[in-house]
């Protein structure tokens, strides 16, 4: 692992982690052959669920954790950089699990950026996300919509679209965030917990309230992190 454990943890809690983590390195040996591409340690937590993985890309200690599930059936690689981390019981889907109907874009996610637990990333259009992202626990990113204009046909059988979803480099998304599909999210956004976003985020905007979209620049006011609590 790249970063160092704080010095403010004792030892006995030190070899406690490294217990905990040594599986999750066998677990990586054991399974890196399967995938892709690999180019140095891979984390993979117990009962992960890596399907499809001759088509998941991963770069150096990309971390899997318990009981997150990535689908690798999709027109293009999921492909996840170096010192990623993928949150426990998150859930990448790109297709369907038995590969009828569309098959999806996939996923592109950079370096050092990270899921938190419980999130779901619906990747039938191509989701791309950034350097340095922080997604918080129990976010959805849904890269698909449901035709429904046809009032004689029935909202399943209309079909769907994607547009796709952009998240570029260094955004903080809060928890419980909900991200719909065709949005492009520039540098530098913070969103706060709880807000739902269907259109552009502009670079350096800080957007709150999922009720009534609010924005505002993240430099023009002090103290903005205790105010959103994102």
């Amino acid at each position: 692992m790249t970063q160092k454990i704080s010095n403010d943890v004792s030892a006995l809690y030190k070899i406690q982690i490294y217990l905990d983590t040594l599986p999750k390195v066998i677990r990586g040996i054991l399974r890196g052959g399967f995938l892709k591409k690999h180019s140095g340690l891979v984390f993979i937590g117990n009962h992960v669920k890596l399907m499809n993985s001759q088509n998941i890309e991963v770069g150096k200690n990309v971390k899997f954790e318990p009981y997150s599930e990535i689908q690798g059936l999709a027109s293009s690689r999921l492909i996840f950089g170096d010192n990623v981390t993928i949150g426990r019981n998150v859930q990448i889907r790109p297709s369907s699990y038995y590969g009828v109907g569309h098959i999806g874009a996939g996923l592109e996610i950079g370096k050092n950026s990270s899921i938190g637990p419980n999130g779901f990333i619906g990747c039938a259009g191509k989701v791309s996300i950034g350097k340095q992202v922080m997604i918080g626990p129990n976010v959805t990113i849904i890269a698909e919509n449901h035709n429904f204009q046809n009032k004689t046909v029935s909202i399943k059988e209309q079909g769907v679209i994607q547009k796709g979803i952009t998240i570029e480099d260094d955004v903080w998304i809060g928890a419980n965030v909900t991200i719909l599909d065709g949005v492009h999210i520039q540098s530098g956004v913070v969103i706060g917990a709880n807000t739902l976003v269907t259109k552009n985020v502009s670079k350096n905007t800080i957007i709150f309230n999922h009720r009534s979209r609010t924005e505002k620049t993240r430099y023009s006011e002090k103290n903005e992190r205790d105010n959103i609590n994102a």
